[in-house]
């Protein structure tokens, strides 16, 4: 039997809501309980690298798991105030500016897929913004404090290693952004 010709035996359950936050809701389906984004559109991850050839890292702190984390610059499509007019894009583009200080001049599409399958509605899509240009301090806005790292490209591995030793936590995410940058990310 091929995967069309199954039925899992809780797709056709209804779907209960257990608890409806701003951002985040918690359904089950059967016996499966995950969460649900409040914004449909799910988030953007961008791969970035300066005219001088370093990739842009944020290091922010994480409240769900209360540590420092290292991860590519990233936003919720539809966030503050974008919610009727926010694509992949242009979310990229503001996401940019907001937490590194980089404008770009095009954002190509990499890949889109879930970000936790089994947990998650939560749909993540990569993009690589290019043709940067530094036009702000970056740092995030009134509710974020952002650290900026800009990493050189042959340097980001070893780099990324040693932050781990020291405590970070390092967002796999990050992996596949470096993955795309070097198998067809231009």
């Amino acid at each position: 039997m091929n995967r069309d010709q199954r039925t899992p035996a809780d797709a056709s359950a209804a779907v209960e809501t257990l608890h409806a936050g701003k951002w985040l809701t918690l359904r089950r389906r059967g016996h499966w309980e995950f969460v649900e984004r409040n914004n449909p559109q799910g988030a953007v991850i961008i791969v970035a690298v300066t005219p001088e050839d370093h990739v842009l890292f944020v290091e922010q702190y994480r409240v769900p798991i209360r540590q420092f984390t290292l991860e590519m610059p990233a936003g919720l499509i539809g966030d503050a105030g974008h919610t009727d007019d926010d694509s992949i894009a242009s979310a990229a583009r503001r996401e940019l500016v907001e937490e590194t200080g980089y404008a770009c001049g095009r954002v190509v599409a990499l890949h889109s897929g879930p970000s936790s399958a089994g947990m998650s509605t939560e749909m993540m899509h990569f993009v690589r913004a290019l043709d940067l240009q530094k036009v702000g301090p970056g740092g995030g806005d009134a509710t974020e404090d952002i650290v900026v790292h800009e990493v050189p490209r042959a340097d980001a591995g070893a780099w990324l290693r040693a932050k781990s030793a020291e405590g970070y936590s390092i967002d796999p995410k990050l992996f596949a952004g470096l993955w795309f940058l070097e198998h067809g990310g231009d």
